[in-house]
């Protein structure tokens, strides 16, 4: 009697590669390119990135109005896309555009969308406001990751009919891990998801690898893992919790699953991470 010995972790990946290639990841936007392109140059320059940004107006446009917003707004309002590059800086003003591009890219249900935008933007938000305070994350990387963090999201919510239901079953779950929940209906999660539309956009690799763990709160604990990227992990969950009491609600699961890690990575003790909250949430309301 023979017994067949097939190789199931080969077999897992098979899946797993073609449940990923099934799924529409945007194609990085030409202007994100050609902004990425003059970055990388040694010396870039405000003025050739306003001129790159300036090909599409109603981006200009976008990025005016949230370049003034209060919470990115500087001690001056920018009446161009140079002056806000000037006073926000480079790299912020890029973050912000990033973020923008993102929301033109990602189709689906207008409603859904919208929801899941005010919640990423206030996330992004939270997130830099944290990394201000604690002073451990560069303002854009911290804004980057808090908008994308779930940017995998409404790309499974394409991709599965049934998807909206296996994210309240994951969200209602206060024991296991976020994403085991998707992988069990799925054989991949949004933070693998999110993880490969960052790397394919040629975001920071630190904003990636944070996407691809920010549910996994084994990473807070564990040395072998890059300072940098466990930081924006932990600065997720505070983001998370601080958003929950922004809506009502005194009681978030993740901050239950990896709240304690996340403040012991930061070094926070019980009453300065009270303080911090309440700072953030007189932030967001601030903001609102």
């Amino acid at each position: 009697m023979t017994t067949a010995a097939p190789n199931d972790r080969h077999d897992d990946h098979a899946v797993e590669d073609a449940l990923i290639r099934s799924i529409r990841i945007p194609p990085r936007p030409s202007l994100l390119v050609d902004l990425q392109r003059e970055l990388a140059q040694p010396d870039p320059s405000p003025r050739r990135i306003a001129r790159i940004i300036g090909n599409d107006v109603g981006m200009s446009g976008a990025l005016l109005k949230l370049a003034n917003s209060p919470f990115f707004g500087a001690a001056r309002k920018a009446k161009s896309v140079e002056q806000a590059i000037n006073f926000l800086g480079i790299s912020q003003c890029a973050a912000l555009l990033t973020g923008l591009l993102a929301r033109q890219a990602i189709e689906g249900n207008d409603n859904d969308l919208n929801a899941f935008w005010e919640i990423s933007a206030r996330r992004a938000q939270a997130v830099v406001f944290c990394s201000r305070r604690l002073r451990i994350a560069p303002p854009d990387i911290a804004h980057t990751f808090g908008l994308f963090c779930d940017i995998g999201i409404p790309l499974l919510m394409n991709r599965f009919p049934d998807y909206a239901e296996t994210y309240s079953e994951a969200c209602d779950d206060h024991l296991n891990p976020f994403t085991q929940i998707e992988d069990r209906s799925y054989a991949t999660n949004h933070a693998a998801i999110g993880c490969l539309l960052a790397r394919n956009w040629g975001l920071s690799p630190d904003v990636s690898w944070a996407i691809l763990l920010h549910h996994d709160y084994r990473v807070l604990e564990d040395p072998a893992t890059d300072d940098a990227i466990r930081s924006l992990v932990a600065l997720s969950l505070l983001a998370e919790q601080g958003i929950q009491r922004f809506h009502g609600r005194r009681m978030s699961y993740e901050w239950e699953k990896g709240g304690a890690a996340a403040c012991r990575h930061l070094g926070l003790g019980e009453d300065e991470t009270a303080d911090l909250l309440d700072e953030l949430h007189e932030a967001l309301h601030t903001e609102r």
